[in-house]
C-alpha cells in the first residue's frame, strides 16, 4: 500500500464525502425537509463518517487511528439504519435508498480493509509535520 500523506486520499474518507454529499441532497426534498430529527440525525451520522476518519488520520497514534476508524464505521451503520427509517416513512424511494445504502455499504467495508490492513503492519505513528516551516 503506497504511504498515504494526506487524509484526503483514503479512499474510504473520498467514498464517505460522497455519501454526505447525497445524504444532504436527499434530505432536502419533500417531507425530509419537515422531520428535522431524522434529518439532522443522518446528517450528522454521514458527516461523522468522514470527520472520523480525518480526525483519526491526524492523531497521535496508529492505535487512535484504528479507533477513530471504529467509530468512523460505526457512524456508516448508523446511517444505512437511518436509511431504512425513511424508506419507511417514505422520505426516499427505493433507487434513492439503494444508492445511499450502497455507498455506506461500501464505505464500511473500505474502513473494515483499512483497519485490517493497519493491525496487520503495525507502525509507531507519532504526531510530525514533515513540511512545517515556523518562525518565532
Amino acid at each position: 500500500m503506497p504511504t498515504i500523506t494526506r487524509f484526503e486520499e483514503i479512499e474510504a474518507w473520498q467514498t464517505a464525502r460522497e455519501l454526505t454529499r447525497l445524504i444532504y441532497s436527499l434530505t432536502e426534498q419533500g417531507a425530509f425537509v419537515r422531520d428535522f430529527g431524522l434529518k439532522d440525525q443522518i446528517r450528522r451520522a454521514a458527516v461523522s463518517v468522514m470527520s472520523n476518519i480525518a480526525e483519526g488520520f491526524e492523531s497521535q497514534t496508529q492505535q487512535q487511528f484504528i479507533r477513530y476508524l471504529g467509530i468512523a464505521k460505526a457512524s456508516g451503520g448508523e446511517v444505512r439504519s437511518q436509511l431504512y427509517v425513511s424508506q419507511d416513512l417514505s422520505y426516499i424511494n427505493q433507487e434513492q435508498f439503494t444508492e445511499a445504502f450502497r455507498l455506506a455499504e461500501k464505505a464500511s467495508r473500505q474502513i473494515s480493509r483499512f483497519i485490517a490492513y493497519l493491525e496487520s503492519h503495525p507502525q509507531p505513528r507519532h504526531i510530525r509535520e514533515d513540511s512545517a516551516d515556523y518562525e518565532t
